[in-house]
C-alpha cells in the first residue's frame, strides 16, 4: 500500500457520543472522508451499498479475507463480518483527503499500530458508566438486556482509553466538541 496520507482513528463505547462528535468534526474540516467499512450483514432500511457500507455476502468477505484485502475485519457474529478495506483507504489517499475511522478499540488499536505516526488516535470516553448507562437508557431504542450487554462490553473498551494518543471526555458536549477540533486541527497542522 502506498505511503502517504494521514488518518484519524476514533473508538468509544456504545453511547459516548462519538457518532455525533465525529459528524460535528466533518461539517468543519472539510478534508476529512469516512472510511466506508465492508459487511457481510443485509442491508437495513435506506441503507445503499458504497453509501453506509460495502455490502458482502459471508462468502466475500471470507474471500477477501483470504487475499490479504482487509486492513482490519472482525466476525462479530457467526457470518456476520465487518472490516476495513485497503481499497478503501487508496480510494481516500488519491482524493487527497485524510481517512476517518470508525472502529472499535481492537481495531483502532491494530490500525494504529500499523500506520504509526500517520494516524492520529483519539478515544471518546463517557464521564462514567453510570453516564452511559443514563444515555442509553434515554434512547429508548434498546432493551435492559442489550443495554446491560453494551454496559459490559464498554467496561472492557474503557480499559483500552490509554492505548490511543488522546482521550476526549464527552461530558459536556461542546466543550467536547472544542476538544476534538482541537486535537485533530493540531495533528492535521504537523
Amino acid at each position: 500500500m502506498e505511503e502517504k496520507g494521514k488518518m484519524i482513528i476514533f473508538s468509544a463505547p456504545s453511547g459516548s457520543g462519538k457518532s455525533t462528535l465525529i459528524n460535528y468534526l466533518m461539517t468543519k474540516l472539510d478534508c476529512l472522508e469516512f472510511s466506508i467499512s465492508a459487511t457481510s450483514r443485509s442491508p437495513r432500511g435506506t441503507e445503499q451499498n458504497g453509501v453506509e457500507y460495502y455490502f458482502l455476502t459471508p462468502e466475500e468477505f471470507r474471500q477477501k479475507i483470504d487475499n490479504s484485502e482487509f486492513l482490519e475485519w472482525e466476525e462479530v457474529y457467526e457470518d456476520k463480518y465487518y472490516g476495513t478495506l485497503y481499497s478503501e483507504i487508496e480510494r481516500i489517499n488519491k482524493k487527497g483527503n485524510v481517512v476517518v475511522f470508525d472502529v472499535d478499540v481492537v481495531g483502532g488499536c491494530d490500525i494504529k499500530e500499523i500506520f504509526g505516526e500517520r494516524a492520529l488516535s483519539v478515544f471518546i470516553q463517557p464521564p462514567s458508566v453510570e453516564v452511559l448507562r443514563e444515555r442509553l437508557i434515554s434512547r429508548g431504542t434498546d432493551s435492559m438486556e442489550v443495554i446491560e450487554s453494551r454496559l459490559s462490553k464498554a467496561t472492557y473498551e474503557l480499559t483500552f482509553a490509554e492505548k490511543f494518543d488522546k482521550v476526549v471526555i464527552n461530558d459536556d458536549l461542546e466543550v467536547a466538541k472544542e476538544d476534538i477540533l482541537q486535537v485533530v486541527s493540531e495533528f492535521l497542522a504537523k
